[in-house]
């Protein structure tokens, strides 16, 4: 499989997923994709859509979508979610829609507010932001401990070893949502995922 990402962006989720279960990838760096140039061309030649993470399947087909690739996984690596037809299972699947749905239009509004408002692009940041928060608070207190869903790493946890470097970045995480940042760190100090932290720039400490 050849997985297309630049670090530290969603593609780095899809990393620790791999890593995590062992299976066998190629990283494509295609950090700047998102202007023109050789990585925005590299990339387009796969998914002209543009999107990080793009992953090519060994037959050739492109899956993208982090929590789309975290269930295709899921199916082949049981590890990855907890046991279809338990209470856990069903946790996991709302939580990991939960993330796509809510958290992640957050950031694309409020990262490109000039995409949607010609005006008050400030306020639409603001307004984003403290969104995201209220949700971080909410996840906050869903999660079991020590990881997300318990004794046992899950894709869940890879979205949050990741996501506690994007905004509103570590130190509000640790000061406002200790118990998932305390999964994220666990996660992030798993020996499986050490090249992908080094890769992806996050630090274990």
């Amino acid at each position: 499989m050849r997985l297309y990402g630049t670090p530290g962006w969603g593609s780095a989720i899809v990393e620790a997923m791999l890593a995590l279960v062992g299976a066998p990838y190629d990283i494509v760096d295609v950090e700047g994709f998102d202007r023109p140039g050789a990585a925005h061309d590299r990339l387009a030649a796969v998914n002209p859509l543009r999107q990080v993470p793009t992953l090519v399947l060994d037959d050739g087909e492109v899956l993208t979508e982090t929590a789309a690739i975290a269930l295709w996984l899921a199916d082949r690596h049981a590890e990855l979610a907890p046991a279809p037809g338990t209470v856990e299972h069903r946790r996991f699947l709302r939580l990991l829609i939960w993330i796509v749905a809510n958290v992640y239009p957050t950031f694309t509004y409020g990262d490109y507010p000039e995409r949607w408002t010609p005006s008050a692009q400030n306020e639409l940041v603001a307004a984003t932001s403290a969104y995201r928060e209220r949700l971080y608070r909410w996840l906050e207190d869903q999660v079991v401990g020590p990881y997300l869903l318990g004794e046992q790493p899950c894709a869940l946890d890879c979205y949050a070893a990741v996501m506690i470097d994007w905004r509103p970045r570590r130190e509000w995480f640790a000061k406002n949502t200790p118990r998932l940042f305390a999964a994220a760190r666990l996660t992030r100090r798993d020996p499986r995922l050490a090249t992908v932290m080094k890769r992806n720039r996050l630090a274990i400490d």
